[in-house]
This record gives structure tokens, C-alpha cells and sequence, in this order.
């Protein structure tokens, strides 16, 4: 049952990343209805390759603590100590170290099993890659999982919240500027799209 989970997860995943590469092809190429500002093509485009790279199997949700403490290492309102420090670097190494490891196959598995697709094999012969590939991700996720754990257990609470609350500033000021988007923030070229202006 849980090799069936794992399977169909993959797959979804797989299919949604293609569905989004796609819809980015269409808009890249004009078709969308307007025209979007290069800035924000190449977010998206590197938001997308982030994705397509990411060898977890949970891409959305869990912080990836480590970076953050590294972009705060300074921080005073962080407020790491030394010990903290040396702990911490031994956590992102172990982690960093586990998750490239398995990065490179999750990858080549991924495109082994697109292009098989494309080229029209048949999903029952795609299964043990299907199968495998979910393995790996899990792994690369437990890995994290434990980055996560591990990172908890160095920080007080406070360090812990003060990190949390910069990412959820973050995550804010990325939603409003994703609802901007949608409503209507990013307009037409003049007379590309047939809107008025």
C-alpha cells in the first residue's frame, strides 16, 4: 500500500510539473494573452527549474532551516553563539552531503521516465522506475525531515520563532505580490493583448 502511495505520488508530481512547464512554454511564447515583464519570466522560469531540480518528494511547505540560518548567521536578533554555530554547519554539511547524493539519480530517473513516456511507454513498464524514483525522494524528504528536527534541537525557541516569523514575512510578501499578478497587476503591453489600456 505504501509502494502504491509513493508510486502514484510520483507520478502526479511528474504530470503537474509537465502541465506547468507547458502553460510557461505557452506564455513564453505569446500566447497568453499579454506580455508578461522579463523580470518576471525569468522568476518564473527559475521558480520552475527549482521545482524540476528539487529531489524531494514534499516540494512545498517545509523550511529549509539551514539556509535560513545561513542567510541570518550574523543576525544580532538571531543571536547564534559560537557552539551553535560549529552544531549547525555540522548539520548542513550532513545534510547538504545526503541530499546530493541522491540528487543526481532522482534526476536521471525523473528523465528517463519522462522520455519514456513521450516516446509512448506504456505505464506498467514504467512501474519498478515509478516505484524507485518515489523511493528516493522519500529519502531525500527523510533527510530532510531530519535537517528540520536536527536544527529545532540546536535553537531556543525564540531563535526558532524569530525564523519563523521572517518566513512567514516572506511568504507573505510573496502571496500579495502573486495576488497582484492575478489581479490584474501585471497589464498588457499597449495593444498586444487587444485589452484596452
Amino acid at each position: 500500500m505504501k509502494k502504491i502511495l509513493l508510486s502514484s505520488i510520483a507520478a502526479l508530481s511528474l504530470l503537474m510539473v509537465s502541465a506547468q512547464a507547458e502553460g510557461m512554454m505557452k506564455c513564453g511564447a505569446g500566447k497568453c494573452g499579454g506580455a508578461m515583464k522579463q523580470g518576471m519570466i525569468k522568476k518564473a522560469k527559475k521558480m520552475h527549474k527549482m521545482r524540476m531540480n528539487s529531489p524531494f518528494l514534499i516540494k512545498h511547505g517545509l523550511p529549509h532551516l539551514t539556509k535560513m540560518v545561513a542567510k541570518s548567521w550574523d543576525d544580532p536578533k538571531l543571536a547564534l553563539t559560537a557552539d551553535q554555530k560549529a552544531k549547525l554547519m555540522e548539520v548542513r554539511k550532513a545534510t547538504m552531503g545526503g541530499v546530493m547524493k541522491l540528487k543526481p539519480e532522482v534526476m536521471k530517473l525523473r528523465k528517463e521516465i519522462i522520455a519514456a513516456a513521450m516516446s509512448g511507454a506504456k505505464p506498467a513498464d514504467l512501474k519498478a522506475k515509478v516505484d524507485k524514483l518515489a523511493s528516493l525522494e522519500a529519502e531525500a524528504t527523510m533527510v530532510h525531515l531530519k535537517c528540520i528536527d536536527s536544527t529545532k534541537s540546536i535553537l531556543t525557541k525564540a531563535q526558532y520563532d524569530y525564523l519563523m516569523q521572517k518566513r512567514k514575512g516572506h511568504m507573505m510578501k510573496m502571496k500579495e505580490k502573486m495576488q497582484g499578478m492575478k489581479q490584474g497587476g501585471m497589464k498588457c503591453a499597449s495593444g498586444k493583448c487587444g485589452g484596452k489600456q
